[in-house]
């Protein structure tokens, strides 16, 4: 029986086999996706660590916060995927707890960890735009790392591609819920094996997003005010997720509509930055020619 590799891309050669979703540990299985977003907020918060003794500040402060942030993000971005897709969960709501399927929705996280570095800023006193300055590197690396889970998962893809990184899914890896009509038109047989054919999203964001970060860690030494390298994420991210996000299978839709609700934040979220930034340029300018 020819079981066929499990992920192809056929326009680089690329064919891996047999890809599985996690480890047996001792008889405990492990998913992939948990380990690497593990693997995503450890290696974010060595970066905020860095990130604060390079802009000479308290980096033991940024420990403290990261205890928080971490698990009161995970459970945001649980709840915001939990409620724009309740219908996964509303015949079993144990399955909420299980997370080694996936789930979470990182919008969900941001919106946790902004209110949790408010309340830390105010309890610590200290500047909250400059935490957010320093802790976007970390969110930006983690969602980097993170977005390979969903590889590992066979979700977050897009419609049909033909382009260079198309990437194809053994059909019988993929949940059925996530496959479109489009993706079923242009089944790809090979070795008798079906694949759907497919926009790597997963990819696409973390390459964005890494071309995101070298600009945020080049413009650190550079930034004209605090907060400013938090509008500069919130703004690239916002543009990249919402193009990003229109391409996907499986949308979280805003209630009682076909309006992808992540797609809209997105867009609110660049433009609102976008004007702040404006703003703010502008402000700076007109007090250095009041200086002059």
């Amino acid at each position: 029986m020819l079981l066929g590799a499990s992920i192809r891309f056929p326009k680089l050669g690329i064919e891996i086999e047999n890809l599985g979703t996690g480890i047996d540990f001792f008889g405990i299985q492990i998913a992939y996706y948990g380990i690497i977003i593990a693997i995503g907020m450890l290696v974010g918060y060595l970066l905020v660590e860095w990130q604060a003794k390079r802009t000479g500040q308290n980096k033991e402060m940024y420990l403290d916060f990261a205890l928080y942030a971490i698990v009161i993000s995970v459970i945001g971005a649980r709840l915001y995927y939990v409620v724009f897709a309740f219908d996964e969960f509303k015949d079993n709501l144990w399955s909420v707890f299980n997370l080694r399927g996936g789930g979470l929705a990182i919008y969900g996280g941001i919106i946790a960890g902004v209110l949790t570095a408010v309340v830390f800023s105010k309890v610590k006193k200290v500047s909250f735009a400059l935490l957010a300055d320093t802790s976007c590197v970390g969110l930006l690396i983690g969602q980097i790392i993170g977005r390979w889970g969903n590889f590992f998962n066979r979700e977050a893809f897009g419609g049909f591609s033909d382009g260079l990184l198309a990437m194809q899914i053994k059909k019988s890896e993929v949940a059925a819920s996530n496959i479109s009509a489009e993706l079923m038109n242009h089944i790809a047989v090979v070795d008798g094996v079906e694949y759907i054919q497919v926009h790597p999203t997963f990819l696409y964001e973390s390459l964005w997003n890494l071309a995101l970060l070298i600009l945020i860690l080049l413009y650190t030494n550079h930034k004209k005010f605090n907060g400013e390298l938090t509008l500069i994420y919130a703004l690239g991210y916002g543009i990249g997720r919402a193009w990003i996000e229109s391409l996907r299978t499986d949308q979280l839709l805003l209630w009682g509509t076909n309006l992808p609700v992540s797609e809209l934040l997105s867009i609110v979220v660049a433009i609102v930055a976008a004007c702040l930034l404006i703003y703010k340029h502008v402000m700076i300018y007109r007090q250095k020619k009041k200086e002059i």
